[in-house]
């Protein structure tokens, strides 16, 4: 049943990340500017970013059952109207409908992971879902690229599309929300919430704690700062700066979605077997700022220490990731879904700003050059991009430590 459900949350990280392979063949085909690239990557967040507490909320009364697949139906939906778009509003209505649909997957597997496994393991699943992204994002590079120069990037969009549909329809089937029997997996029995005032007022509960606003700002940078780097703008950094294909450069980033792959569920099952969660979150985010800090003051460094601090960046989420659980930790069961996907909506905030602001940013320190009607931009402004997201590493790592006064 979890491999189900991970199933649907594969194409919610291949969806949100496949632009930056994506990203000339677009800027050719609608002829726009890095400023629109970047909202067209960032209409998804949008839309998912607010709508993460209303995962938690509907996790919580309806179960994972539901709620992934009927969300999984819409993203898929919304990618086949992306692939056959004519024009750029068309184009923007699917990346919305993708965002709309993927919104409410992560928070109800976890929720799923909360009500199957026992608390000793929670961290250890939600490492593994969160590496099930990682998976996503390594499919949304190489792959991706490869299947784009085979076949084109609309058919190729339209075929996940329909694979897509098909594992959301067996979730449907297959899933079951908790066990019939929790004793014997050594699990806590879980209900559904009451009613929608009691949602209310777990929502009220969560928004009230000052740890969940510490925990919004560290996810604000962690989600947003990777996925502009993976998702949008490090694939054409590789091949501006370094004269990479699209696929070679995507087979650089796809790093980066590997040390998203391996890292959670490791920093995870060390978490579960140390019993520390923050400690291991401010070790995480100094990690982080300093991997990305490396390239925006090299600029152009050696390839392979290119591909390092991609690879130490995405492990190193795995350390961010126990926010998660240290939300879960915090509140009643029947509110676990709520609480964490208040937290996590942060993160979606982050990923919406952060690929809109580099893309400004890159604008500015464009050549007035085009090559194959994609812009072309500075060495220089792409420093200035991976400078923007190493201070803003910096801000994670002071409010982990923050969180580690309020905690200790």
């Amino acid at each position: 049943m979890w491999a189900l459900l991970a199933g649907c949350y594969v194409y919610v990280s291949l969806y949100r990340l496949k632009t930056g392979v994506l990203a000339e063949e677009l800027a050719r085909g609608f002829a726009v500017t890095a400023t629109t690239m970047g909202t067209l990557h960032a209409v998804f967040f949008v839309v998912y970013a607010p709508l993460q507490p209303v995962a938690g909320v509907l996790a919580d009364r309806y179960g994972p059952r539901f709620t992934v697949s009927g969300g999984a139906l819409v993203m898929h939906v919304g990618a086949l109207l992306f692939a056959v778009a004519s024009s750029l509003p068309v184009a923007f209505a699917g990346r919305l409908l993708m965002g709309l649909g993927a919104s409410v997957v992560f928070i109800a597997v976890l929720r799923f992971c909360a009500n199957w496994f026992r608390p000793d393991e929670f961290a250890t699943m939600s490492g593994l879902t969160i590496a099930v992204s990682g998976l996503g994002g390594i499919a949304a590079t190489y792959p991706l690229a490869l299947a784009v120069e085979a076949v084109g990037w609309r058919t190729s969009v339209a075929s996940l599309g329909v694979v897509g549909l098909v594992i959301a329809v067996a979730a449907l089937r297959f899933v079951r929300n908790s066990p019939d029997k929790p004793d014997e997996l050594g699990v806590p029995a879980v209900t559904s919430t009451a009613s929608f005032a009691e949602a209310r007022d777990n929502l009220r509960d969560v928004v009230g704690s000052s740890r969940t606003w510490l925990l919004a700002g560290v996810y604000f940078v962690a989600t947003g700062v990777n996925i502009t780097v993976f998702g949008l703008w490090g694939v054409p950094y590789l091949v501006q700066v370094y004269g990479l294909s699209v696929p070679d450069a995507a087979a650089v980033t796809l790093l980066g979605s590997a040390g998203l792959a391996v890292g959670p569920p490791a920093v995870g099952r060390l978490s579960d077997h140390l019993g520390a969660r923050v400690p291991l979150m401010v070790a995480s985010a100094a990690g982080f700022t300093a991997s990305y800090g490396v390239v925006a003051v090299a600029g152009d460094p050696p390839l392979g220490v290119v591909a390092a601090c991609f690879f130490v960046a995405g492990f190193l989420i795995g350390g961010y990731s126990l926010g998660l659980t240290v939300m879960k930790e915090s509140y009643a069961a029947g509110a676990s879904g709520t609480a964490m996907g208040t937290v996590n909506s942060a993160g979606f905030v982050g990923a919406a700003v952060f690929p809109a602001a580099v893309g400004v940013l890159l604008d500015a320190y464009w050549t007035g050059e085009t090559v194959a009607g994609a812009r072309v931009y500075t060495l220089a402004g792409y420093r200035a991009g991976f400078a923007v997201v190493t201070a803003a590493g910096v801000v994670s790592l002071v409010l982990t430590l923050f969180l580690y006064a309020r905690e200790t």
